[in-house]
């Protein structure tokens, strides 16, 4: 049985919801199962991300999806408290071959979320991690209609306080990949770092 994690940060709770979708695609895959963690603001003390139990579960994990609003054009400053945890990982490589992929949303078509997925990949290249991209071709209407190939960028332009939506195609193009992920986490035999 493959484990995907999908760890995230969600402000306003349309990150939440690409995560679920995420989550329901790789679960829909046979012998895969997979577990949302959100990161908690309450969780970082002094600056910094104390949670080992989240920790724990992402080194159980064959594959890790990221995710984390766009924020002033890069990753949510809670979601970089958890990144900035992960040092001790890091420096065992615990991560090494681990399949990775990530998502953003912000409230505009563009949002500079680009920059948050070059984050993200380039996060999970620092962990020898093998990073997994959007292999949708663009609709404007359906799947991947950002076109974004790096990860899976959804846009809300939406006023504060009200009830999050993500477009049904953000949502599509996540379950996608979702399912991606949970299909090359049991096609893709990479070598476990030694323990």
């Amino acid at each position: 049985m493959k484990q995907i994690a999908i760890v995230y940060f969600s402000g306003s709770g349309h990150t939440q919801l690409m995560a679920e979708a995420a989550h329901r695609g790789a679960s829909s895959i046979t012998d895969v199962t997979a577990e949302l963690l959100p990161v908690d603001g309450r969780d970082i003390v002094g600056g910094r991300f104390q949670n080992e139990a989240l920790l724990q579960k992402l080194k159980q994990a064959d594959a890790i999806i990221f995710g984390t609003p766009t924020y002033m054009g890069g990753v949510a400053a809670q979601f970089k408290a958890f990144v900035d945890a992960t040092g001790g990982i890091w420096f065992a490589q615990e991560w090494k071959n681990k399949i990775a992929a990530g998502f953003t949303h912000s409230g505009s078509l563009s949002g500079d979320k680009l920059s948050t997925l070059q984050y993200l990949s380039l996060f999970a290249a620092q962990h020898g991690m093998v990073w997994i991209g959007n292999a949708h071709h663009n609709s404007i209407d359906g799947m991947n209609r950002l076109g974004s190939y790096l990860g899976v960028m959804g846009a809300t332009a939406q006023p504060t306080g009200t009830v999050p939506e993500v477009n049904a195609g953000d949502i599509a193009t996540m379950e996608a990949l979702g399912r991606r992920v949970g299909n090359l986490s049991q096609e893709l035999k990479m070598d476990s770092p030694p323990n």
